[in-house]
């Protein structure tokens, strides 16, 4: 049982930041940011939930068995991450690459404190063993006197800035790209999504004023600050993966990035270019396809509609083609059902999805780990809000190794050089914020 409480902040924005900062203290930190991103699809602004009661942290195997038999027995709030890796629990595949991050393939908490700011509402829902500390955290929260300096980022001493380097490096970029388009020359698969990683050995960075820095560059929708022990995401990401409010869901890809440019009157051409542009809009609609193919598994039937297609949305950084597919579910539907029948996101994958899993998986370095993959939280009532984990620096800060990946969709029209091109548009925001 949860103790709830809601009142009226006075200034919602400066609420954000005193909670994000009281919330360093504890080991187990989810932190969720739309950054007044609004959409047609969400009312909460921000929600932080801390403490961790009870948790699982598993590797892929039987994982979502594991979470639905977790999600019923706590018949509570639960916030956590499902890792690119559990596409081995859905299909026989197999993830043999390098990992230097080792985080859990899956992990899920269930908070003791959790708060929820919706316009200038915050809810705060204590479980009923620390009730009596809600008041007094209230006031320790409100009272938190926020340096602007702490939110504001100047360029570092150079010494101290982690080494980036890049797993995979251009001219072999290019040759893998070109494997990519045999497959698909070839009929193998229609499309596939090619990442790489850029990392950094024996780097120390303040995973607070990174998130921070991040954040303040990109504002995106779904930015998300995680913390478990020593290992922490730090996310940028624009794009949702699936969401179940009572009975609806919606699923948001993202195909199609173009750049963003000071002059307004360009920087409009490079949308309008990014809307016309028929190999990005191919790539769009083969995940959209995908991605109804996916929600028609658990969808009451004829219920899955596409209600926004192409969709130009504008970010501080980039430029983004989003569509919006839609089904319906039946009351008694399994929640943890409607995940493993639609996970790994298409748009990270490819199609057929499990082709271009195998394809990739050979063609990349690094196991992906955290990257595409979800973060995001159940409610209670089984309701559920999923992101898609992209524009992310990971940390693992026992291990001192940072690390950050970009993929791209590569199509039969797909050029290697154009796609480099974008990766590097993609990666721009972490090295950036890595780098002050």
């Amino acid at each position: 049982m949860r103790v709830t409480l809601k009142f009226s902040p006075e200034n919602p924005s400066i609420l954000k930041q005193q909670l994000l900062l009281w919330s360093q203290q504890f080991y187990e930190v989810v932190w969720l940011d739309s950054n007044d991103y609004k959409t047609n699809y969400g009312d909460i602004d921000a929600i932080l939930a801390v403490d961790a009661l009870t948790l699982l942290q598993t590797d892929y195997i039987n994982a979502f068995q594991k979470l639905e038999e977790y999600q019923k027995t706590t018949n509570d709030w639960i916030f956590g991450y499902l890792s690119y890796d559990l596409k081995n629990d859905v299909e026989h595949l197999v993830s043999q690459n390098f990992d230097g991050l080792h985080f859990p393939e899956l992990y899920f908490f269930q908070p003791k404190k959790i708060f929820i700011l919706k316009g200038n509402i915050l809810e705060v829902h204590y479980l009923q063993m620390v009730s009596d500390e809600l008041q007094q955290d209230i006031q320790t929260i409100t009272n938190t006197e926020i340096d602007q300096q702490v939110f504001q980022h100047e360029d570092s001493n150079k010494e101290h800035r982690p080494k980036i380097k890049l797993r995979i490096h251009k001219d072999e970029y290019h040759e893998k790209v070109n494997k990519l388009l045999g497959h698909i020359h070839r009929g193998d698969i229609y499309e596939a999504n090619f990442c790489q990683e850029f990392y950094a050995e024996n780097a120390e960075i303040d995973p607070f004023s990174t998130y921070t820095h991040l954040n303040a560059i990109s504002k995106p929708p779904f930015a998300t600050y995680m913390r478990l022990a020593d290992k922490y995401i730090l996310s940028a990401s624009p794009e949702r993966y699936i969401k179940k409010e009572g009975t609806t869901i919606i699923s948001q890809p993202i195909k199609g990035t173009a750049k963003r440019v000071d002059d307004s009157v360009k920087d409009q051409e490079m949308a309008e270019n990014l809307r016309k542009d028929e190999k990005e809009r191919a790539e769009n609609i083969m995940i959209v396809d995908l991605v109804r193919n996916d929600l028609s598994k658990t969808a009451i039937k004829g219920s899955v509609k596409v209600t926004e297609l192409c969709k130009i949305y504008t970010f501080d950084q980039v430029h983004q083609m989003i569509s919006t597919i839609m089904s319906e579910v039946a009351e008694t539907q399994n929640p943890i059902e409607i995940l493993k029948t639609t996970f790994p996101m298409g748009s990270m994958t490819g199609a057929p999805k499990i082709s271009a899993m195998n394809i990739t998986e050979n063609l990349e370095e690094t196991k992906r780990g955290i990257y595409s993959g979800a973060i995001g939280y159940f409610t209670p009532n089984n309701d559920f809000d999923f992101n898609v984990v992209i524009r992310s620096i990971l940390y693992n800060s026992t291990e001192k190794y940072v690390s950050y990946s970009v993929g791209g969709a590569i199509t039969a029209k797909s050029v290697p050089e154009k796609e480099y091109e974008e990766c590097l548009i993609k990666a721009k925001a972490m090295r950036e914020a890595l780098e002050s």
